[in-house]
């Protein structure tokens, strides 16, 4: 049975209130395409669950957080996401931060169907003094205290990969997965993005996510732009410090949502923006 959606009919699935993981790992193989959409969505008070990078700026941006979990927020060659910085310094949005580690193990958690998982990750730092809702558990075997991290379940998870079948089996080509795989089983429905759908065994069959985890399947070319989604194309470096610079002065934030948030064609209006820097360095 083909899973093969669109952008927007994967965001007229989706709820305002509800919880929603978004896959990659900063600012490598996020599923911008699927962000934008619901940029342009009334969708609102959206908890998000990430290790998060321009995803979760351009949601706080637009004002659609209500609660982001997170293990960090980092555009990785930038290593503070600005729009996050703001809504941080604001209190704009509540905040559950964890370590990675514990996010990682809440998905996990999840994805099993149990309440929790007991981990030594964030134990003697000041995670547990700024989250006081997270508890210990005594090992049964004697070892002492352990955390114990809470199932992070989803309404939604969306994720990225290099390519799929309309079936939502999926694989990367890059060096990790990144824990995408754990984002679509704690989820109730996962939709996933790919660069291309295909039926090629070959490159389907290496790494991969499995189509029992997918509910719906997005051809996204370039859908993880400005970020990286190697080896078809690395980070849009000089685009991301374009979007962090105008991220820091609202009226320059105005113009950038304007020519490309907005455009009808995002692609196009990124290629003429690099036609003309280069036409003006020339």
């Amino acid at each position: 049975m083909s899973k093969l959606m669109t952008e927007g009919q994967v965001v007229a699935e989706l709820r305002s209130g509800m919880t929603i993981g978004i896959g990659g790992w900063g600012s490598r193989r996020k599923p911008m395409s699927l962000v934008r959409a619901i940029l342009r969505s009334d969708l609102t008070d959206l908890t998000v669950v990430s290790y998060g990078g321009p995803d979760v700026g351009l949601l706080c941006a637009a004002g659609k957080v209500k609660k982001l979990v997170y293990g960090f927020v980092s555009l990785d060659s930038i290593p503070l996401e600005p729009h996050f910085q703001a809504a941080r310094k604001a209190g704009a949005i509540e905040v559950q931060e964890w370590d990675e580690g514990m996010v990682q193990w809440g998905l996990y958690a999840a994805s099993l169907k149990l309440p929790f998982l007991p981990t030594r990750a964030g134990l003697g730092s000041d995670v547990v003094t700024y989250d006081p809702s997270l508890k210990t558990v005594a090992d049964p075997y004697g070892s002492g205290d352990l955390l114990a991290v809470p199932a992070l379940r989803l309404d939604a998870a969306l994720v990225h990969l290099n390519v799929a079948d309309a079936r939502g089996n999926a694989a990367f080509h890059g060096p990790d997965l990144y824990f995408d795989d754990l984002f679509c089983q704690a989820a109730e429905r996962a939709y996933l993005s790919c660069e291309r759908v295909t039926d090629d065994l070959g490159e389907l069959t290496r790494r991969r996510i499995a189509r029992w985890m997918v509910h719906g399947v997005v051809e996204a070319p370039n859908g993880a732009h400005f970020t990286s989604c190697v080896p078809d194309y690395d980070r849009d470096e000089a685009f991301q410090k374009e979007y962090a610079a105008a991220a820091k002065d609202p009226s320059l934030w105005a113009a950038f949502e304007e020519r490309f948030l907005e455009a009808d064609d995002y692609t196009a209006a990124v290629k003429q923006w690099h036609d003309e820097r280069k036409a003006a360095s020339a």
